[in-house]
């Protein structure tokens, strides 16, 4: 807050150096400078999490496309979600730089800012929706088991990647009419075009998550397990299953009004929303046990091959030395039958020396 003295006279103080009217602006330069320093902490949190998650889901992509034999109905969804995360980092990525090197002067090319906008809610929207189709997919597989067989993946295609147009279409045209500001960053009423659906999806997934829980819980029963490793099963398999179908979401709705209390919820936010493909990635891919399996298997295969050619290469040093060795004793010696004593002595020599490669 500025502040500026009226003295008694009825006139505005004075700067005790210069002697001009002066309005103190200290306050407001402590608050500019606190105000600078947290925002640059949220970004430099949502900038790692953001490049953790993409280098994770990238590896994991490349793990996924490389092994044929991990190719399944299961893995193509999980193929796209992380796909939907990678973009959408990407373009989460470029969209905070941006305005970081221009210091939120975004106006200057209105046109390019609102297209990367929308790009940027098409992106959020996609993400929601493949969290919905893992959901879709997994409710399926396990609660409606006679349809677990073979599922037709064209209508996830169309749920993921598809049906997010339409909210984003529908809301670039209401906002290009009734709220266009310079660049589509202000708040407005006009976002429950395109958030009304993804927390529609997240509450579906949360509907889907509960009711999967249920069913596990009775499968477990009928095994007579003990109870406590019952519900251990089934919170586990709930603390899975929460990153995957976004519940972390659906449980942290509403921004709390106090400071103190705003300042975590942004925290926790923001730890939730960008470093969500780094534990989805890790929870899904690398602790996957078929995946292990497939590593571990191709890295013995790397290693025997890696040894057997370290042994081809001793065994044709070995015969390249056998036939300098003959080349040697044929010159030096003209009698034939000495020649031929010699020759089987190096060859004995030779072959019981390296007969662990043989």
């Amino acid at each position: 807050m500025a502040i500026k003295v009226c003295t008694e006279t009825g006139e505005w103080g004075r700067h005790p150096k210069s002697k001009r009217t002066w309005t103190d602006f200290t306050n407001c330069v402590g608050n500019t400078t606190n105000h600078t320093a947290a925002a640059m902490s949220h970004f430099y949190l949502v900038m790692i999490g953001q490049g953790l998650s993409l280098v994770s889901l990238l590896i994991s992509l490349g793990i996924f496309f490389y092994f044929k034999s991990l190719s399944c109905q299961r893995i193509t969804l999980h193929k796209n979600l992380f796909m939907s995360f990678v973009l959408n980092s990407v373009i989460t990525v470029v969209l905070l730089n941006t305005v970081r090197e221009k210091q939120g002067h975004t106006s200057q090319d209105a046109v390019s800012c609102k297209l990367v906008m929308l790009v940027h809610m098409y992106l959020l929207s996609c993400n929601a929706f493949w969290m919905l189709c893992e959901g879709i997919y997994l409710h399926t597989l396990i609660v409606v088991a006679v349809f677990a067989e073979k599922q037709h993946l064209i209508w996830y295609y169309l749920l993921g990647w598809g049906f997010p147009l339409v909210p984003v279409v529908i809301y670039s045209i209401a906002r290009h009419f009734y709220f266009n500001d310079k660049c589509w960053v202000r708040p407005t009423s006009l976002l429950y075009i395109t958030h009304g659906p993804m927390c529609a999806a997240l509450v579906v997934n949360l509907f889907f998550l509960l009711n999967i829980v249920r069913v596990l819980i009775t499968k477990l029963r009928v095994t007579h397990q003990a109870e406590s490793s019952l519900y251990m099963r089934a919170v586990r398999a709930t603390l899975i299953l929460i990153p995957l179908l976004g519940i972390q979401f659906v449980l942290f709705p509403y921004k709390p009004q106090e400071q103190w209390a705003t300042e975590i919820f942004m925290y926790i936010m923001e730890i939730l929303m960008n470093y969500q493909g780094l534990l989805v990635s890790t929870i899904f891919c690398f602790f996957n046990g078929e995946v292990q399996s497939v590593l571990r298997r191709h890295w013995n295969q790397q290693r025997m091959q890696f040894a057997g050619m370290f042994a081809n290469a001793d065994f044709f040093r070995s015969a390249s030395y056998v036939t300098s060795s003959l080349t040697e004793v044929h010159r030096c010696y003209s009698i034939e039958s000495h020649t031929e004593h010699m020759n089987s002595k190096s060859y004995s020599d030779i072959f019981r020396s390296d007969s662990p490669f043989v």
